[in-house]
C-alpha cells in the first residue's frame, strides 16, 4: 500500500468498503420507499418559495426580507450537512433518520404557529438542519446497491427527492390558497410524523463499519473537512453543484414575484400550478444515473452547464410568455438534476466506507451555493427586476463551465466512471 493511502487510513479518511450488496441490489419496494421518503422530507425546504408574496402581506415585510426565509432554511440544511450527516458513518442509520424526523415534526409545528416572522425564520433554520435526513437515506441506498448499478439506484432515489422539491411548490401554493400558509406547515408536520413511524418499521438496520464507529465526533468532523483536501474530484463536483444550485435558487425564489406581478397577476394557486412545469425535470435523474454508469460523467456535465445558461436566456426573452417561462423551468431543472446525480456517482466511489462524510462535504458546499443564490436573487430582483435576476442565474452555470474547461482531472477510471 502506498504511503499516502497509509496516512489517509490512519487519519480515518479511508476505511475498508462495506460488504458488497448482492448483485440483484435492494428490492424495488425499498427503493420506492426511500424515494418517496426523500421527496416528502426535502419538500419542506421549498414550501416557502411560492408563499413569499403571501408572507409579505401577513407580516408586512419587504421582498428581500421575505427571501431571507428561504435563505435560513438552506443555511440550516448546510449546517445539518456539516454537523449531522457525518454521523451516518458512525451511528445506526435507521435510528438516526427517525430521530431527525421527529425533531423536524416539532420544528414544523412551531413554524405553523409562529406569531411573527423572526420566529418563523428561526423555526425554518431548525427544520432545515434536521431535514438532512434525506442525505442519510441517499447514501443508504448507495450502500445497498452493487457497483454496476449504483448510478441507476441513486438516480431513482434522487428522482423522488427532486420530484419532492418541485411538487412542493405546487402543493404549498394550492393548500395555502385553499386555507392559509400556516396549514401548509402543520399538514407537513402530520406527514412527517407518519413517515417517521413507517421508516422505523420498514427500514432494515444498517450498522456502521467497525473502523468508522471507533471515531470520536470531533475526529469525525475533522475527517469530513479533510475529505475536501484529499479528494480533488470531491472539490470539483462540490463547486460545480454550488453554482448550479445557486442558479436553481435564483430562478425559483424570484419567479413567484414575477408571476404575481404584471402582466400575469397570478393568484397563489396559479403560481403553484406553474411549479408543476419543473416537475418534468425529475425525469433527468434516472437518465443521469445511467449516463454515470456508462462513464459519461465529464461530457454530460459540460452539456448540463450549457443547457442551464440557455434556460435563463429563454426565461429572460420570454418573461411575458408563460409557455417560455415553463419551458425554461423544465430545462433548468433537468440540467441541475443531471449534474447532481453525476456528481454523486463520482463522490460515492471515492471511499466506500466514508460515504456519509463524502456526501456531507459535497452537499454542504452546494447548499451554501443555494443559500447565496436565494438571497442574491432577491437582491438582484429588487435592484433590476427579472432581467437582473436572469442575468445572475445565467452567470452561475457559465462560471461553472469555465471552471470545468480549466480543470485537468485525472483521466484514470474508477469502476468505469471518470473522476470528475
Amino acid at each position: 500500500m502506498s504511503q499516502p493511502a497509509d496516512t489517509a487510513r490512519q487519519q480515518g479518511l479511508a476505511h475498508p468498503a462495506p460488504t458488497a450488496a448482492p448483485s440483484s441490489g435492494p428490492p424495488r419496494s425499498l427503493i420506492v420507499l426511500l424515494a418517496v421518503s426523500c421527496g416528502l422530507t426535502v419538500a419542506n425546504l421549498y414550501y416557502a418559495q411560492p408563499l413569499l408574496s403571501e408572507l409579505r402581506a401577513t407580516f408586512g415585510i419587504s421582498s428581500v426580507t421575505a427571501g431571507s426565509l428561504v435563505t435560513a432554511s438552506q443555511l440550516g440544511y448546510a449546517l445539518g450537512l456539516v454537523l449531522l450527516v457525518p454521523l451516518g458513518d458512525v451511528l445506526e442509520k435507521r435510528r438516526l433518520a427517525t430521530v431527525l424526523l421527529a425533531l423536524t415534526v416539532v420544528a414544523l409545528i412551531v413554524s405553523g404557529l409562529a406569531p411573527d416572522f423572526p420566529v418563523l425564520v428561526l423555526a425554518s433554520l431548525v427544520s432545515g438542519t434536521t431535514l438532512v435526513v434525506t442525505q442519510i437515506l441517499v447514501p443508504f441506498a448507495a450502500d445497498l446497491a452493487p457497483d454496476e448499478s449504483r448510478g441507476r439506484v441513486v438516480g431513482q432515489v434522487m428522482s423522488g427527492l427532486l420530484t419532492g422539491i418541485l411538487l412542493s411548490r405546487t402543493f404549498g401554493s394550492l393548500l395555502a390558497d385553499a386555507t392559509s400558509w400556516r396549514v401548509v406547515y402543520l399538514t407537513s408536520a402530520g406527514l412527517m410524523a407518519v413517515l417517521t413511524l413507517v421508516l422505523r418499521t420498514a427500514l432494515p438496520r444498517r450498522a456502521p463499519g467497525q473502523a468508522a464507529a471507533s471515531l470520536t465526533y470531533g475526529a469525525l468532523l475533522r475527517s469530513t473537512a479533510r475529505m475536501l483536501k484529499v479528494h480533488p474530484p470531491l472539490r470539483r463536483r462540490a463547486v460545480y453543484q454550488a453554482a448550479m444550485f445557486g442558479a436553481f435558487s435564483v430562478f425559483w425564489t424570484t419567479s413567484s414575484f414575477v408571476l404575481t406581478a404584471a402582466p400575469f397577476h397570478y393568484a397563489q394557486w396559479q403560481v403553484g400550478l406553474f411549479a408543476l412545469a419543473g416537475a418534468g425535470g425529475a425525469l433527468a435523474a434516472p437518465l443521469a444515473g445511467r449516463w454515470a454508469d456508462r462513464g459519461l460523467v465529464r461530457p454530460m456535465t459540460a452539456a448540463a452547464f450549457v443547457v442551464a445558461a440557455l434556460a435563463f436566456g429563454l426565461a429572460a426573452i420570454g418573461r411575458h410568455h408563460i409557455l417560455a417561462l415553463g419551458a425554461a423551468a423544465v430545462v433548468l431543472d433537468m440540467a441541475v438534476q443531471t449534474t447532481l446525480v453525476l456528481g454523486q456517482q463520482v463522490v460515492y466511489q471515492l471511499d466506500g466506507g466514508a460515504r456519509a462524510r463524502l456526501n456531507s462535504a459535497y452537499m454542504a458546499t452546494f447548499f451554501l451555493g443555494g443559500a447565496v443564490g436565494s438571497q442574491a436573487g432577491s437582491y438582484a430582483y429588487h435592484a433590476g427586476g427579472w432581467t437582473a435576476a436572469t442575468a445572475l442565474g445565467a452567470a452561475m452555470p457559465v462560471l461553472a463551465l469555465l471552471a470545468w474547461a480549466t480543470d485537468r482531472p485525472n483521466r484514470r477510471k474508477s469502476k468505469g466512471v471518470l473522476d470528475g
